[in-house]
């Protein structure tokens, strides 16, 4: 009986805990994690600490940029050419990472409706959002006790029928 529990013991211990290697492999270490996706993330982009990418919000002084929002509202007022499209109404948020050297990638475009449902936006309307942030150059390398890090920056877009009406945060 010896003989045939502890392998049947070994094989169950060992499938579990390969099974458990493969889950952890596919998830990201903290949730909404932006991995590194060879298809759409420019390789030459960096980040510090991979596993140390803090929210915009843990600063506490608001928007890092250069100016603040002000500037920022104002680069799109003067940089967006967006034709009215009709219908086209709703939220697109473009969320990504600032490096320790204050350059930004790993960009990734989310678009919901007035309800809050996913939405997928005229392509050259989110084209254009997206090229003009990742345009912008005045992130504020974010520090604490003198340690550079990495963090998660966003900006959503509240359209309505194509025309830019406001930025947040």
């Amino acid at each position: 009986m010896k003989q045939i529990l502890l392998p049947l013991i070994f094989l169950t211990t060992f499938y579990s805990c390969s099974q458990n290697v493969q889950e952890s492999e596919k998830y990201p270490l903290h949730v909404g994690d932006i991995s590194f996706d060879k298809d759409v993330d420019d390789p030459n982009f960096k980040v510090c600490n991979e596993n140390r990418v803090f929210q915009y919000y843990n600063f506490g002084k608001g928007i890092q940029y250069k100016g603040e929002k002000p500037v920022i509202n104002q680069y799109f007022k003067d940089q967006a050419n967006l034709p009215e499209r009709i219908g086209e109404n709703g939220f697109l948020t473009i969320r990504f990472i600032v490096n320790c050297e204050g350059r930004t990638g790993r960009f990734r475009v989310q678009g919901m409706d007035a309800d809050y449902k996913e939405k997928k936006f005229d392509k050259d309307l989110t084209d254009e959002l997206l090229s003009l942030t990742k345009q912008l150059d005045g992130w504020i390398v974010a520090t604490h006790d003198k340690e550079k890090f990495d963090y998660y920056q966003y900006l959503t877009f509240k359209i309505e029928n194509g025309k830019l009406i406001e930025i947040m945060p």
